[in-house]
C-alpha cells in the first residue's frame, strides 16, 4: 500500500487491512432498501470533353468523425446494487496486487452476475516516475473503448514499464495498429519537461486547456479522492443502493470482500 506523503511504501497489517472490511458489515446494520430511386436520363446528349468517365462517381464528402466522449473507466451495470470505487496508481504494487487477486476475480464473477459495478479512478502518487504517464495512456485508451484491455496490460507488465518508462509498448499490444494510431493522437500535447511522476495538480491545472487532453479527468478523480480523503493507495469506496460506507485501503482477497459483499446482498 502506497501512502500519499511517504517517500516508500508502508504495508499496513493484514489483521488491519482485513478488519476494516470485516468491520464494515456492522455499520449497516438498520438500512433501509434503498438506475433510392433513379431520375430518368437525360435526352442523348453530345458527351462533353469535360465529362468524367464513365463508370465512375463522385466520392461523398467525408464526414467529421464524431467528438470523442470521456473516457468510461468502468466494469459493469452502473445499475447494478453495490458500486466499488477504487482510486489507484498504475505503478503502485499493492493496486496491481488488489487488481491481480481480487478484482479479477470479481469482475469475472460478481460484476458480470449484475451484482457490482466496479469503477477506476485515478489517483497517482508524485513518488512514482510513470505513475501519472500511465494514467495519462489510461484515459487516452478509454476515450476509444479500450480501457479493460490497457488496464490489464498496465498491471501485468508494471515491472517493465515502471522501470524504463517505455509504457506505449504494452499499450500498443492491447490494441489494433489503427486502435492505437488513434491513441497517439489523443496523447498529443501530453508531453512535459519533468517526470511524469513529479507533476503535481498545481501544474496540471495551470496548464492551457489543450496541452494534454486527458488531464482534467486525471486531475477529476483526484479531487474525488481528496474529498474521501485517499491517504494511501488502493483506497475504496463501497456504495450500497445509495449509502456511502467508510473507506477501505489497502490489499483484500477476493474471498472475504466476496463474503462482504453477499452480507449487504442479503439485506
Amino acid at each position: 500500500m502506497h501512502r500519499t506523503g511517504d517517500s516508500g511504501t508502508r504495508t499496513r497489517g493484514r489483521g488491519r487491512r482485513l478488519s476494516t472490511i470485516l468491520a464494515l458489515p456492522i455499520l449497516l446494520l438498520g438500512l433501509e432498501a434503498v438506475s433510392q430511386g433513379q431520375t430518368p436520363p437525360a435526352a442523348s446528349a453530345p458527351k462533353s470533353s469535360s465529362a468524367k468517365p464513365a463508370g465512375k462517381t463522385a466520392k461523398p464528402a467525408a464526414k467529421p468523425a464524431a467528438p470523442l466522449g470521456a473516457p468510461l473507466k468502468a466494469y459493469g451495470s452502473s445499475n447494478a446494487p453495490i458500486t466499488m470505487e477504487v482510486f489507484s496508481d498504475y505503478e503502485c504494487p499493492s493496486c496491481r496486487n488488489l487488481y491481480e487477486n481480487t478484482l479479477r476475480s470479481m469482475i469475472n464473477d460478481y460484476v458480470a452476475a449484475g451484482k457490482v459495478y466496479l469503477v477506476h479512478r485515478d489517483y497517482p502518487l508524485p513518488m512514482h516516475k510513470y505513475g501519472y504517464e500511465a494514467s495519462r495512456w489510461l484515459n487516452a485508451s478509454a476515450r476509444i473503448g479500450k480501457f479493460a484491455d490497457v488496464e490489464a496490460a498496465l498491471y501485468d507488465n508494471q515491472n517493465s514499464w515502471s522501470q524504463d518508462g517505455n509504457i506505449a509498448k504494452y499499450i500498443s499490444a492491447a490494441m489494433s495498429a489503427a486502435e492505437f494510431k488513434r491513441v497517439e493522437a489523443i496523447m498529443q500535447g501530453c508531453g512535459f519537461d519533468t517526470p511524469a511522476g513529479m507533476k503535481t495538480a498545481k501544474l496540471t491545472l495551470g496548464q492551457s486547456p489543450d496541452t494534454c487532453s486527458v488531464d482534467p479527468y486525471i486531475e477529476a478523480d483526484r479531487a474525488l479522492g481528496n474529498k474521501v480523503p485517499v491517504a494511501a493507495t488502493p483506497t475504496y469506496v463501497i456504495i450500497y443502493k445509495g449509502n456511502r460506507l467508510p473507506a477501505g485501503s489497502g490489499f483484500v482477497s477476493w474471498p472475504i470482500l466476496k463474503q462482504f459483499f453477499d452480507s449487504l446482498l442479503s439485506q
